[in-house]
């Protein structure tokens, strides 16, 4: 990166007054301050997380968890019910609907 000297620092702020105006320095300050105030907290905190990381590190290296059992309602057994359920519920809805299916059209003929 270049080094910028004195006369190449007033040059830049000249510009950035003529850009932005005068009265909008104060709140670009002022915003710019409160920005470089964040980034050093954050970065202040991400040091010390990678430090505490560091230290924890080893403790958090543990035993993979055994596989998970499936639960009562998927058990094989189960499902062959539900499916016999759904598939007699699909019966008497087939069965309802051609049921109606004559009255409907006998409706629509009169």
């Amino acid at each position: 990166m270049p080094n910028l000297g004195a006369t190449e620092l007033i040059i830049i702020a000249v510009v950035v007054i003529l850009l932005f105006g005068a009265k909008k320095m104060p709140d670009m300050a002022r915003s710019l301050g409160r920005s470089m105030r964040i980034i050093k907290a954050e970065t202040k905190g991400l040091r010390q997380d990678g430090q505490d990381g560091e230290q924890d590190a080893p403790v958090a290296k543990a035993a993979p968890a055994p596989p998970a059992q499936l639960p009562e309602a998927q058990q094989p057994s189960d499902i062959d019910k539900m499916q016999k359920q759904i598939d007699e519920l699909q019966a008497q809805l087939k069965s309802q609907h051609n049921s109606t299916e004559p009255s409907q059209a006998q409706k629509n003929a009169s």
